[in-house]
């Protein structure tokens, strides 16, 4: 495996592409995370690593909750749980279909990268449970005290949406005030998500980092 040296981020092309290959060897996809850069592999082209001109992230001081998730909140069964299944969570992702999408960015390549990374006590999964049964997920990635977001999926209503706001819940408690969610969905801007430039989510970055949070 070749470790990715990255530019600047800053440098990015105007559609957000920083750099052109390589592969995701768990030291490049952490110096990727570190300077504000992630991997998402486009069928039929090298690897692609992408640090958007415009970034989506969610202010934990302004989650928005809707009447109707709450209330489901209120009266779900569910066990939510942190890392019992990483595997099952990014399958599940991997599997699931996506409006307006052909086919899935978690290749095997990145399955088997990002549960290396589980492995290593980077990747995160945050589970729904229905009694034994995994009714929904998430999953992310947690370095120098920053998370991001990447994806999730659910088996019955609002369930990744309630792991989310489980996810929530556990960063704020050990310090952390916002997430990376990479790209907007309606479904991240219901609950608040905004777009920020590239410049300011770089110094949100960099201002987290210094904070040394340790949040699993």
């Amino acid at each position: 495996m070749a470790i990715v040296n990255f530019p600047d981020p800053r440098t990015a092309s105007p559609e957000g592409i920083v750099a052109i290959g390589g592969d995701l060897h768990a030291e490049s996809v952490l110096a990727a995370y570190r300077q504000g850069i992630f991997p998402w592999p486009v069928e039929n082209l090298p690897l692609l690593w992408f640090c958007p001109p415009e970034r989506a992230i969610l202010r934990f001081d302004r989650l928005h909750v809707p009447r109707s998730l709450a209330r489901s909140r209120r009266r779900c069964g569910f066990r939510f749980a942190f890392d019992e299944a990483f595997d099952q969570v990014i399958e599940a992702c991997a599997s699931t279909p996506r409006p307006g999408q052909e086919g899935t960015w978690i290749t095997d390549e990145v399955l088997g990268a990002y549960i290396h990374l589980h492995d290593l006590g980077i990747a995160h999964s945050v589970e729904a449970w229905d009694g034994s049964r995994l009714v929904g997920g998430a999953y992310g990635v947690a370095v120098d005290g920053a998370f991001a977001a990447e994806s999730m999926f659910y088996r019955e209503s609002e369930a990744s949406k309630l792991c989310l706001l489980h996810l929530i819940d556990h960063l704020r408690q050990r310090g952390l005030h916002w997430m990376d969610v990479q790209t907007m969905t309606p479904h991240m801007q219901r609950l608040g998500a905004e777009l920020i430039d590239r410049e300011k989510f770089l110094a949100l970055l960099r201002s987290t980092r210094g904070l040394g949070l340790g949040i699993f």
